[in-house]
């Protein structure tokens, strides 16, 4: 059962009683009391940086997918949901999917690849996705779409052949999540990093042949770029300074504007992270050791709060801009270890543990995060993350971030499996489908823990009907009771 501490985002009717709310929890989160119309409307202006422009403000934000082929290709489940992205009225497309780049890099066995094999089923979701968009909003609608795809590798977190089986291949050693792992976690040599260069420039490659315009070389949520990022103690090329903890991601930027010039470049970075915390027998979730003295994450906050946390991501900003990589996705944390900082949410899912938090504070500590370095890092193009949990409030405190140059794009990512036509309602002034706005009740997540197939199960008709909700139910079933 959710913590009733919190009040549910659902209750506050109002522009008044939201308020009222943030300032009695010292919530610090601006949001405008009323919408703009659609022709003043930040949301629906144009951003341009050089040859490239994107028709409106919303992003599409990548998530993973359940519900693949054992051999990495969509589905037809998969391909619902990219049609849903093209008919969603975002012009941002950022990877709508992670896609691993070899197989022992996925987090699952349904999760998508990228390989020789895969690539015309790819090519065909990417062209579903775009005519989908054609379909809805008009024959050259897609002449201002900008489409990417997130390239992944799992790394401590891969789970490619067996759904509940972790085959871990870790960027660094980390005591406290090592014991996660009973059967021990092999780390990745430099040897074994440098082929692993090469197959993300391969993917480059193939992703560039099907059509799509950037790729992202995903560092956040707790795989391998990411955890590479906090391998201080590692010895060797890919550890230790921060030029070395970086190298990775040099040597695919370098390969890829060799290999193919022509396809952009962005970096979905986990700017701000945690302890790992865990599930308690009665009650929120607590840290497994202290913040302070912990050298094991990228941005850490502890005791001297945020400003000190985003010191590392400012550093990597720096090296990114010196790169020439202007494009970043924020976001913080791990969904795996520290779920309450990346995906706010009051109802936690099965494995989870009740939020620690008013779930609002980690809406606005990430929302201050992307503010805080857009403001540091001007001529760099920001998307902004967390704004779900917001739920009715989203279009209200999206358009004040925007407006207020907090953030250059809001991104979407759970609410697009509940109401992907919320971009297309808010641009055209029309008002919320309430029955469609995500909740957080995490079944989205849940399910998948379980070995389901991912959407959204408490809203979307069709995972209402689908046989694995009937498994999902009596699965969460003793956790409710």
């Amino acid at each position: 059962m959710s913590d009733t501490r919190y009040v549910r985002v659902a209750a506050l009717k109002t522009a008044d009683l939201f308020k009222r709310h943030l300032t009695s929890s010292r919530i610090d989160l601006g949001f405008d009391d009323a919408l703009l119309p659609p022709g003043e409307s930040p949301f629906a202006q144009p951003f341009v940086d050089g040859s490239i422009r994107v028709g409106n403000r919303f992003c599409v934000l990548p998530m993973e997918g359940w519900d693949g082929t054992t051999s990495g290709e969509p589905s037809e489940l998969t391909r619902r949901r990219w049609q849903r992205f093209g008919t969603s009225g975002a012009k941002l497309i950022w990877g709508g999917e992670a896609v691993a780049v070899r197989h022992d890099g996925r987090a699952n066995p349904n999760q998508l690849l990228i390989s020789e094999q895969t690539e015309p089923a790819l090519a065909s979701l990417r062209d579903e996705l775009v005519s989908a968009h054609r379909a809805r909003f008009g024959a050259n609608a897609d002449a201002d779409l900008y489409l990417g795809l997130q390239l992944t590798h799992s790394g401590r977190f891969s789970r490619p052949n067996v759904w509940n089986r972790p085959e871990p291949l870790a960027a660094s050693s980390n005591p406290v999540l090592d014991k996660r792992f009973p059967g021990g976690v092999p780390v990745m040599s430099d040897d074994e990093i440098d082929r692993l260069i090469e197959q993300f420039i391969a993917a480059a490659k193939r992703a560039y042949a099907i059509g799509f315009q950037f790729v992202d070389i995903k560092h956040c949520h707790g795989y391998f770029g990411h955890e590479l990022l906090s391998a201080r103690n590692r010895e060797g090329k890919y550890g230790g300074s921060l030029e070395n903890r970086t190298r990775f991601l040099d040597s695919v930027a370098d390969g890829i504007r060799s290999e193919v010039p022509g396809l952009g470049i962005g970096v979905r970075l986990s700017v701000i992270d945690s302890v790992p915390y865990r599930k308690t027998a009665d009650g929120p979730g607590e840290p497994e050791t202290p913040a302070s003295g912990y050298r094991h994450g990228f941005g850490v906050i502890g005791d001297s709060g945020l400003e000190s946390a985003l010191d590392d991501g400012r550093a990597f900003l720096r090296r990114l801009r010196s790169r020439g990589i202007r494009w970043a996705c924020l976001t913080a944390g791990s969904p795996y270890y520290c779920p309450h900082v990346v995906r706010p949410a009051l109802f936690p899912p099965a494995d989870g543990y009740e939020p620690p938090e008013d779930p609002l504070h980690g809406v606005a500590r990430q929302i201050k995060a992307t503010a805080t370095l857009k403001s540091e890092f001007p001529d760099m193009v920001f998307v902004g993350s967390a704004y779900t949990y917001l739920q009715e409030w989203l279009p209200h405190v999206g358009q004040y971030t925007l407006r207020n140059g907090m953030t250059d794009f809001v991104g979407l990512g759970r609410m697009m499996l509940s109401y992907p036509d919320l971009a297309a309602d808010v641009l055209a002034g029309r008002p919320l489908a309430r029955k469609f706005v995500c909740r957080t009740f995490s079944d989205c997540t849940t399910g998948p823990r379980l070995g389901l197939v991912s959407g959204c199960y408490p809203l979307d008709p069709l995972y209402v009907s689908h046989p694995h909700a009937a498994t999902l139910k009596e699965a969460k079933t003793p956790a409710r009771t």
